[in-house]
């Protein structure tokens, strides 16, 4: 068996942040996205490839160079030319000629995987992870699962009116038999984006299960709000070498990286991420993610996402995104 992580996609719902960073190498505090997810599946041993795109081939190269992962790049470079999840898999279907753990690359879990990689075995049969959400109007927004005992008998992509409440969270494993039907699935279709629209081919074409969560945390960092909350749950606690006025307040967790100003009668948590070199001076920064660089005098930020080397000056941003090199400012 061989794992891949998909990291291929171009993230637009968080626009223009992943223009120019791909959305598995954000951070969480100090570790990126995708780290959370090589530590859960280098324990098994498992040859781990990483799919990408040709656009942030330079960001995983520089990623993978402390890690024992293969990439493989599509050669797309934006969202107009991607092949799609399905497409990207059977690419690589066709080189590894293996089972297949495949994992999305924006998924963040708590739980581990060895349970679901033994249910596989003891199925012989491909598998894929559910999560209870508990809410029939939040399991709309996702692929759901209806079940016979732990047999999926059908999978519908964003129903109206779901079946259950159990939700496929970009964890499979796949079986030779499926690794077959994927390749002639993608010669047979055009929907190539979701692999939520393969699992509801393969269903019906073969043994399927599910494999519930019901305990843990489950994040689909699909857009700015599920990062912040990702970031909730994940951010440790790390102060780098930064200057901190005595007259600032430091409220963890946060982590402020090497280079960082915190000066004035700043506040800055809790969960706040401050990428490195940026000057936060008579501010309040709180459930916010501030990439390298960025200035940021005498404003309030909540639950925003400021990309590198911005200068806000004077003013308040709440559940803002804002693109790289912005200059903002009110009046004094």
């Amino acid at each position: 068996m061989k794992t891949v992580i998909m990291a291929g996609g171009y993230a637009t719902r968080l626009w223009p942040i992943t223009k120019t960073k791909p959305k598995p190498l954000l951070p969480t505090g100090r570790k990126k996205i995708i780290d959370h997810i090589y530590e859960k599946v280098k324990k098994f041993d498992f040859p781990i490839i990483v799919s990408t795109n040709k656009l942030f081939e330079e960001d995983f190269k520089e990623w993978s160079k402390e890690r024992d992962v293969e990439l493989i790049i599509e050669e797309t470079r934006k969202e107009e030319e991607k092949l799609g999840a399905v497409r990207a898999l059977a690419e690589i279907a066709k080189l590894v000629d293996d089972e297949l753990l495949v994992l999305a690359g924006d998924n963040l879990f708590s739980f581990e995987l060895d349970e679901f990689v033994d249910f596989y075995k003891q199925k012989r049969a491909s598998v894929t992870a559910l999560y209870d959400v508990g809410d029939a109007e939040l399991a709309s927004r996702y692929g759901v699962a209806e079940v016979d005992g732990d047999r999926i008998t059908r999978f519908i992509e964003k129903p109206e009116r779901p079946p259950s409440t159990l939700v496929g969270i970009g964890i499979y494993a796949f079986n030779k038999r499926a690794v077959n039907l994927l390749l002639e699935y993608v010669s047979s279709s055009e929907r190539h984006d979701n692999l939520g629209d393969f699992i509801s081919y393969l269903c019906k074409k073969t043994e399927l299960y599910g494999y519930p969560f019901f305990n843990g945390n489950w994040y689909d960092v699909g857009n700015a709000d599920s990062y912040i909350e990702a970031i909730k749950f994940y951010l440790e606690n790390f102060k780098g070498e930064v200057e901190v006025d005595r007259i600032s307040k430091i409220i963890p967790p946060v982590v402020i990286e090497d280079g960082s100003r915190i000066v004035g009668r700043s506040i800055i948590g809790p969960y706040a991420y401050i990428g490195k070199n940026c000057i936060i001076e008579s501010s309040d920064v709180s459930e916010s993610v501030i990439f390298d660089g960025v200035v940021i005098r005498k404003g309030k930020v909540w639950r925003s996402i400021i990309d590198e080397y911005c200068e806000i000056r004077n003013l308040e941003l709440n559940s803002s995104i804002i693109g790289g090199h912005a200059k903002i400012q009110r009046g004094d």
